[in-house]
């Protein structure tokens, strides 16, 4: 089966912004809070809820703040496989190294 991204990088950000605005409006935080709760200057948050900019620390900073750091490790965790005979290939294979430059 193959994957049809419907979302660019910059949607999936401008959602992700969103999602975390409503969780802090949900635990009745403002952005000041929000920002000293995650450990990060409040400008750097509001740029964040505004622009959907933000650097990876500064967000996971965010996702520990607001207890959803474990979504992270489940980030590029698992291989998707289109078929049945992929799986059984990866199986048999042992684990090679890359080649170094000369």
């Amino acid at each position: 089966m193959i994957a049809i991204n419907i979302y660019t990088p910059t949607e999936v950000a401008q959602q992700l912004a969103a999602r975390v605005k409503a969780r802090r409006l949900e635990l009745n935080l403002t952005q000041e809070g929000m920002a000293i709760r995650a450990g990060i200057k409040f400008a750097t948050y509001r740029r964040f809820e505004q622009t959907a900019e933000i650097s990876l620390r500064g967000l996971l900073q965010v996702a520990f703040a607001l207890d959803a750091l474990s979504d992270f490790n489940a980030l590029f965790s698992q291989r998707r496989y289109e078929t049945l005979e992929d799986v059984l290939n990866e199986q048999n294979l042992t684990r090679k190294r890359g080649r170094k430059h000369e």
